[in-house]
């Protein structure tokens, strides 16, 4: 089974991909821990990412696309969960050639959706923790307020990403993704056009809800 999964900075997509590829066994692709990998290990294609990643810019597709490809051709378990790519409309377009190219199936496609606003004020109250930065902690949702300065799953130390706390990086992110012409969302509405023609399966969820209830909508649709 292989997927994309499409969802606003702070609608949760990170954590209901981390419930998905759990149930599915699936390789969870999360374009961001690619950059960070590279980042980290001083690779030439690391640097000139940071450099973008840091002014909230999209990294070049000449960057992007040769990383996330090799690594979805490199996936040897039950298939792949594609988290945050493509992120515009020309990789999302980029992308499905090559998936044809090869001759990979996409099965289904997944959009959370979330109100602007509310994914903002979700990205400030954001906690991360040190031992997994799936394990869901936020300030601002009652139903996971982190037991004061520590993770509300494993007890482990907290922090915030300071572009978390920036509102002007907030922006940058969220102007990339409510770009319905040429940004995320027209790379999520492309996808819904080659779903309408039978390509694959898109699921829309409403990103307001409880993790619980969106996981349980989510697996009866994958079903």
């Amino acid at each position: 089974m292989n997927i994309l999964i499409f969802g606003p900075n702070g609608s949760g997509k990170g954590t209901q991909g981390t419930l998905v590829k759990a149930k599915y066994n699936l390789d969870h692709i999360e374009s961001g821990a690619i950059f960070r990998k590279h980042i980290g290990g001083g690779t030439e294609l690391g640097m000139k990412a940071k450099e973008y990643i840091n002014r909230g810019e999209l990294v070049p597709d000449d960057i992007t696309i040769p990383m996330v490809l090799d690594v979805l051709k490199s996936s040897s378990v039950g298939g792949w969960l594609l988290d945050g790519f493509p992120r515009s409309l020309v990789q999302a377009e980029k992308l499905w050639e090559a998936l044809q190219k090869d001759g990979v199936k996409l099965d289904f496609v997944i959009e959370i959706l979330l109100p602007r606003q509310v994914a903002k004020n979700r990205i400030m109250g954001r906690r991360l923790c040190a031992n997994d930065n799936n394990h869901p902690n936020n300030i601002f949702i009652d139903a996971i307020k982190p037991n004061g300065d520590v993770c509300r799953v494993c007890g482990g130390a907290l922090s915030a990403r300071a572009d978390d706390q920036d509102e002007g990086a907030i922006d940058k992110r969220h102007d990339i993704y409510y770009d319905s012409k040429t940004g995320t969302l027209a790379a999520a509405y492309f996808y819904k056009d080659l779903a309408a023609k039978g390509s694959c399966k898109y699921i829309e969820l409403n990103g307001e809800g409880s993790i619980d209830s969106i996981k349980q909508t989510l697996l009866a649709q994958l079903a």
